[in-house]
């Protein structure tokens, strides 16, 4: 399935299926004994994933006049894209755990970037035997289609093409080999990033703000369940500034796969809706010889094959 968050045309928010280029409303397909909540659905388990795929099959859907799909009290169930307020998967996610330097030719290119206060970082302390990261605040996420506006203090906006695991059951100490259990489905994640601040932050052995302002988590467009994809190691991934591609690269090039990073980040109790990042592949404005950061007007395009396409609009800031 590919389950999404949304707004109805009259503000309810609710959440849904993407079937046939239109968002269903599992609350009220099923008369509301699905959650209108992600979280409150990722909590009911198994269950509630099969009783959306039961109500799922065989759905009379017309895309064409989706209004006429209703439920047993009449409320209309069905929407096209247009129609809906698109929210990130998870809106307000428990913990976002950023996974950092998880692509070995990303971590290349930062270690080349002349920024005085970025190679006061130790990042040969990157390569351990084990996954390092940190986290990202949950009100900085936002979803695919916003407008993310460029922060004051920053003159160095950057992107970072990832994938987000979505985690769909409470996770503590799990073993790798037991860890795929406890993944609800992937999004595509987009981790823009304070350049400047970063390197401020990063030579004094934090990362905060540079990682967690307004907008800098865009991701969606849907939570796209574990066996809706061929392979999760093994997908496309390209993102592109007003058309131009900055990162071509796949999956199967993180050096820590799923399994992996749930098994460490269960170190801390995962829970339902906490989201687990990749890292990113090369080709960030960091990793250029002349940097070419993001600026009011930029469109960016996070692509990733089998899960869509995250769009995020660059604007000034107020």
């Amino acid at each position: 399935m590919r389950l999404a968050s949304f707004n109805t045309p009259n503000g309810h928010r609710t959440v849904g299926a993407y079937v046939q280029d239109c968002y269903v409303d599992l609350h009220a397909l099923t008369d509301g004994a699905l959650p209108n909540d992600m979280i409150a659905f990722l909590e009911h388990g198994k269950a509630a994933m099969d009783q959306a795929r039961n109500a799922l099959a065989g759905l009379d859907l017309d895309p064409s006049a989706p209004e006429n799909l209703k439920n047993g009290a009449g409320q209309r169930c069905a929407y096209q894209a247009e129609e809906v307020q698109l929210l990130a998967p998870v809106p307000r996610p428990g913990k976002i755990m950023h996974t950092s330097c998880n692509f070995d030719a990303h971590l290349e290119e930062l270690t080349g970037w002349n920024q005085p206060e970025w190679q006061s970082h130790n990042w040969g302390e990157f390569h351990f035997e084990h996954p390092t990261g940190f986290l990202e605040a949950p009100s900085s996420v936002v979803a695919s289609g916003a407008s993310v506006a460029v922060p004051h203090f920053t003159r160095e906006l950057d992107y970072e093409i990832e994938i987000g695991i979505i985690i769909g059951k409470r996770a503590f100490r799990v073993p790798v080999d037991e860890a795929m259990d406890y993944v609800a489905g992937y999004t595509i994640f987009n981790d823009l990033s304070a350049r400047d601040i970063q390197a401020r932050e990063h030579s004094n052995k934090v990362i905060l703000l540079g990682k967690s302002f307004d907008g800098s988590c865009p991701f969606g467009p849907h939570l796209v369940t574990v066996d809706e994809l061929s392979d999760p190691h093994n997908l496309a991934m390209k993102l592109s500034v007003n058309g131009n591609v900055r990162q071509d690269a796949n999956t199967s090039q993180m050096h820590y796969k799923t399994a992996e990073l749930v098994s460490w980040w269960s170190n801390t109790t995962l829970e339902p809706g906490d989201i687990i990042t990749s890292g990113s592949p090369p080709g960030v404005a960091a990793g250029m010889a002349v940097p070419d950061w993001l600026k009011p007007g930029d469109t960016v395009d996070a692509a990733v094959a089998e899960l869509g396409t995250l769009t995020t609009h660059i604007v000034a800031s107020e």
